[in-house]
């Protein structure tokens, strides 16, 4: 059975950093790519970046150069390093892997950025 945990959210000030972890079981971690993703209160499930397993990274174009995704495939973990936070990244972070066309989730971890 498949199960993603995520962990590493609060509250932190404009300007601030996070690092987010969600940790898989499951399934053979190393061969999978992994994403994180957020929604914010009344809007829908964003994209924010993506990890293949062969480590090529990818981001929507609000956070690059701000957030870096990473993996510890030794852990079964995928990180979301979140540097120069600001408002507008408050939601709540989920991340996802895709297995034999299936989409799993964790149950999310929320970031709020406020002053």
């Amino acid at each position: 059975q498949v199960q993603l945990v995520e962990s590493g959210g609060g509250l932190v000030q404009p300007g601030g950093s996070l690092r987010l972890s969600c940790a898989a079981s499951g399934i053979i971690f190393r061969l999978n790519a992994m994403g994180w993703y957020r929604q914010a209160p009344g809007n829908q499930r964003e994209w924010v970046a993506g990890l293949s397993r062969l480590g090529r990274s990818n981001y929507v174009d609000s956070v690059k150069g701000r957030f870096t995704i990473s993996r510890d495939n030794a852990k079964n973990t995928v990180y979301l390093q979140m540097n120069s936070l600001k408002p507008d990244d408050t939601a709540v972070y989920y991340c996802k892997v895709s297995v034999d066309g299936n989409d799993y989730w964790g149950q999310g971890t929320q970031v709020t950025v406020s002053s």
